[in-house]
């Protein structure tokens, strides 16, 4: 670490980033009078010094002093002052998500070093300031969104530390009331008051004094505001759809009548326009929403054998049944349509069969699902689309395609061409956009329109050559143009020779740059940024791109991202293959997005994880592209920069299809294949064993693979190898200085230590790794480290703690868009909750768990709620229904080999019984518990076995014996039932205590002074 003269240098230049900062008061704060004999020259070192660490060129030397060549984006202080700008308008959601961010890149007081120095101290208190406002502005943001519930905890230890910040108090407040706790809310007003009088001699100000009024009448307005869940995905039309009424009520009314209704027609025809307004009209009727699924994102192996671009028509061939394309194809095919599909909707990829999984996620909603552009992979989305519909009865789907999908109870709707006079009407407000004020000539526009058929997209093209031509020049030059055509291509219908030959048009009117542009952008998928157009397509892409737009050859979207209409794309790949220029073309698409996915990576555990994730989620698409068009070397750096990513977002099914097609993997990725494989629910035969390595980024690599196949075999099977594995990736973190993997291993070891009931090492790692994820700002570290801290926290009794941890983890997961995390965090607070006899809201936490891990795919997720579910109804009384929860999981559970649940669930059932009354099901099924538990080498789970089997006990004093060794075992592990947990144990002990009378505490302490082996 610098010394701390050249720390205190480069403090003082990042106050003012960019400026210069005078010599005189650098040498002032550093030696705080007493100089140095040649002050002067000691500053000079101190600055060659910095330069070496930062940069030579990062340091500039001026006539009075030196400056920090940085741009304030650079500096987390310039980043967080930005993102608060940003956060001052848009939507509630978006000024949450920006706040948090602003908010995720503090990671403890600034400047902490100079706390105590002079130049420090305003920069200092102005940074805290800004802080805490932020912190109000979210506290208000997420009250508009409801989040009422967890703010009345969260905002309370932040009130504690600034308890005279009235608008802190003020939101606290409404949180307090909004969740059913007036009086707490009323009395967190007295505090302050009472406070302010006996310190200040004041009263609180007015608009707290009027919160604290509206609160007491009970007043409406306090209410949480109504708001509805985002329950459509569909994209902002941008301009008005034209001629369409009668085609848009007729396929809404066909959607009363048939759950899968298919729009055909040819490309150009505006099919995906007319099913976009079509599903906006249904959003409103639709309880779980219209979600749109592009499928021209799907690259499968069946588009890649059967979709052929026609050079005759400039559209693709659609696949169909008699293509002849191989079953394997065929299944990759349906693999990347369910994956294309699972992300669009949310749902996790982490086990077999996601088409079943996704099936079984929108059981029971009543949504609308848009599949569009299903020609390229028509035979798997017509298997899935029959699943889904089969499965999910309240379900209808709407699809674009070039053909019918060939389901059972499909209606197909074949998209006509514009009337002419809606065709006039169109062209007209396409003119007007182009080229307002000019003249249309009536017969002249009519006759543009009949020669075009009367199809949108050669409408649209043709109104964009208006401003230079006019609409009569227009007009001749079709009637020439179409004379040529006339007699070509005969094999292909008229409307698609129509389409075709405008589009040619359209590009011979193009300049040399503009077409090599626009053909390059072909080899895009779903779209791109400039910054890939200009990778790709070359420097001329700024320039030439908004010509495209203004001619309708490209549509530019939010981002901005650029995008070619499926009928242009088709004709810009021919165009790309007659240059030669499609295999350079494909490796520059590889290789730029190879740099993104590698120059992501690291920003994917750090503070700016959310914004990294959505700009990664853009470019799905584009991602497969790339792997699929490779089999390189370049594949396998891809997949490895792409794991983290697919971990975070869930994607492990997609993931672990790439990396297994990866030919002769080296040790990174077979790491990452085993971990991607035992995560989505299939055992491995053995961990890899990686060759050693002295190359650090090889090593890295690596370490975070085993770490995270040590954390996928949790709970699973032997716990030796994965502790092992855990130690190996721990000692590889330490001697490459990486922070952040130290902080994941020990978080994994932390959860190691607690299923072997290791608390002091569970405590002290787990709070090592949430301090080194705090430090790094990486949100998602520590909700994963905070489960560990937490749970530590429950076992030993201290709930408050346990909760709080759980909230902070909520919270992130949910910034993060981590739904499954959201779950987990969930259930843990439900679990609480049940602890403290909460049991309404216990079953209302674990019931919202379970229902989002299944709308997630998330089966651990499902279980991890049921149980919670089957706890809360067996201590309520509700015994047949705590049986059903837990019957549920067994066979899942023995497919895992997954002891440590097993033994919980044996438990559980040996408890139902034995409150039924039937002893000797009870004691068959603790017997089982005690086998599993014995098998996990959990002291606290053989302990919960003994209890429930001294529940069973033919003899009295055989139970108190027990009694007496399983609390001797939780004593061994300095975990004593705390008093939420003695619910079995109290009640059995009643029991034998009545019968023994003196006797039980002679047995009882004679276990206890012979625990079991």
């Amino acid at each position: 670490m610098p010394e701390v003269k050249v720390r205190a240098l480069l403090a003082h230049l990042l106050i003012d980033p960019g400026k210069v900062v005078p010599a005189d008061r650098l040498i002032d704060s550093l030696w705080s009078g007493a100089l140095p004999a040649n002050p002067a020259g000691a500053l000079q070192t101190r600055v060659s010094q910095l330069r070496r660490i930062v940069g030579k060129e990062s340091v500039v030397s001026g006539a009075s002093g030196y400056r920090l060549q940085v741009e304030p984006g650079d500096v987390d202080t310039g980043r967080f002052q930005t993102l608060l700008s940003e956060a001052r308008t848009g939507a509630p959601e978006a000024r949450a998500a920006l706040l948090a961010d602003a908010l995720a890149l503090w990671r403890g007081p600034a400047l902490i070093d100079f706390a105590d120095e002079e130049f420090a101290r305003p920069e200092i208190a102005r940074l805290e300031e800004l802080r805490l406002t932020a912190l109000e502005d979210h506290a208000e943001t997420r009250l508009e969104l409801g989040e009422h519930a967890l703010l009345a905890d969260e905002l309370g230890d932040l009130v504690g530390r600034h308890p005279l910040r009235e608008r802190l108090r003020a939101s606290h407040m409404r949180a307090l009331y909004r969740s059913g706790r007036q009086k707490e809310a009323l009395d967190s007003y007295g505090a302050l008051r009472a406070r302010l009088d006996e310190d200040l001699g004041l009263e609180p100000g007015p608009e707290l004094a009027g919160l604290h009024q509206a609160i007491l009448r009970q007043d409406p307005s306090l209410d949480a505001p109504v708001r509805e869940a985002r329950r459509t995905n569909l994209p902002v039309a941008l301009t008005d759809l034209v001629g369409r009424d009668d085609a848009v009520s007729a396929v809404v009314g066909l959607l009363g009548e048939a759950r899968l209704v298919t729009l055909t027609g040819p490309g150009g025809v505006g099919k995906t326009r007319l099913a976009m307004e079509t599903a906006g009209r249904l959003t409103s009727s639709e309880p779980d929403g219209v979600w749109l699924v592009e499928l021209t994102a799907a690259t499968s192996a069946v588009s890649g054998a059967s979709s052929a671009t026609s050079a005759g028509s400039g559209v693709s061939s659609a696949t169909s049944a008699g293509s002849g394309v191989s079953s394997a194809a065929s299944v990759a095919g349906a693999t990347e349509v369910a994956e294309v599909v699972a992300a669009a909707l949310g749902v996790r990829d982490e086990g077999p069969d996601l088409a079943g999984r996704l099936a079984e996620a929108l059981r029971g909603k009543r949504m609308l699902l848009v599949l569009d552009n299903c020609e390229h992979v028509t035979e798997p989305v017509a298997r899935l689309a029959a699943l889904l519909l089969r499965t999910a009865p309240e379900l209808r789907i709407l699809a674009t395609s070039q053909e019918p999908l060939g389901v059972a109870g499909e209606q197909v709707w074949s998209v006509p061409t514009l009337a002419q006079k809606d065709a006039e009407r169109l062209f007209a407000a396409r003119v007007a956009d182009a080229a307002p004020g000019v003249e249309l000539d009536p017969d002249a526009v009519a006759a543009i329109c009949r020669r075009l058929d009367g199809i949108p997209l050669a409408l649209e093209l043709a109104a964009t050559r208006v401003r230079a031509l006019g609409v009569r020049e227009l007009a001749a030059r079709l009637d020439d143009r179409f004379r040529v055509l006339g007699g070509s291509r005969n094999d292909v219908p008229a409307r698609q020779r129509t389409l075709r030959a405008m589009i040619d048009w359209s590009w011979e009117l193009l300049g040399p740059a503009e077409r090599l542009v626009l053909r390059r952008l072909a080899v895009h998928a779903d779209g791109c940024t400039l910054e890939a157009a200009e990778a790709v397509c070359g420097d001329d892409a700024l320039d030439v791109l908004p010509r495209l737009v203004d001619r309708s050859l490209v549509v530019v979207g939010d981002g901005p991202r650029y995008r070619l209409l499926e009928s242009v794309a088709a004709y810009c790949q021919e165009r790309l293959l007659e240059a030669g220029e499609s295999e350079e073309m494909r490796l520059r698409h590889r290789d730029h997005y190879l740099a993104l996915a590698e120059r992501a990576e690291p920003y994917l555990r750090g503070p700016e994880q959310r914004k990294w994730l959505l700009r990664l989620d853009a470019e799905a698409a584009n991602f497969r592209a790339a792997l699929t068009a490779d089999d390189s070397g370049s594949s396998e750096r891809l997949v490895n920069a792409l794991a983290w990513y697919w971990v975070l977002r869930g994607r492990l099914g997609e993931g672990r299809r790439w990396l297994a097609q990866i030919t002769a993997p080296g040790d990174i990725t077979r790491t990452w294949l085993a971990a991607f494989t035992l995560r989505t629910g299939e055992a491995i035969t053995s961990v890899p064993v990686a060759a050693p390595t002295a190359d650090v980024a090889a090593l890295t690599g690596l370490a975070r693979a085993q770490a995270f196949l040590a954390s996928a075999q949790l709970g699973i099977g032997d716990s030796e190898p994965a502790e092992e594995l855990a130690d190996r990736a721990l000692t590889s973190f330490a001697a490459i200085g990486d922070e952040w993997g130290t902080a994941f291993a020990r978080s994994v070891q932390a959860r190691q230590a607690l299923l072997r009931s290791d608390l002091d090492g569970a405590r002290a790692y787990g709070r090592e790794s949430l301090d080194l994820f705090a430090q790094l700002g990486d949100r998602w570290g520590q909700s994963h480290a905070g489960f560990a801290v937490a749970w530590h926290a429950e076992i030993v009794g201290d709930y408050a703690e346990s909760a709080r941890v759980h909230r902070d983890g909520l919270r992130m997961s949910e910034e993060l868009g981590l739904w499954t995390e959201v779950a987990d965090k969930m259930s843990q607070l439900g679990r609480l909750a049940l602890l403290a006899g909460a049991f309404d809201q216990a079953d209302s936490l674990h019931t919202r768990a379970m229902a989002l891990s299944a709308e997630q795919g998330y089966t651990v997720g499902e279980e991890f709620a049921a149980l919670g579910l089957a706890l809360s109804a067996r201590r309520q009384g509700r015994l047949d229904e705590a049986e059903a929860h837990l019957l549920a999981w067994i066979d899942w559970d023995h497919a895992l080999d997954s002891d440590a649940a097993l033994a919980l669930i044996f438990a559980e059932l040996g408890f139902i019984e034995e409150m039924r009354g039937s002893y000797s099901a009870a004691e068959a099924r603790h017997q089982q518990s005690l086998t599993r538990a014995r098998a996990v080498g959990d002291p606290r789970a053989i302990a919960l076995a003994l209890e429930g089997l001294a529940g069973t006990a033919t003899s009295e004093t055989a139970g108190a014996y027990l009694l007496g060794q399983a609390a001797a075992l939780r004593l061994s592990v300095d975990a004593p039932l705390p008093e939420g947990e003695r619910f079995d144990v109290d009640r059995i002990t009643a029991r034998l205590r009545a019968s023994l009378g003196p006797k039980f505490t002679v047995a009882y302490t004679e276990g206890l002074t012979n625990p079991p082996k």
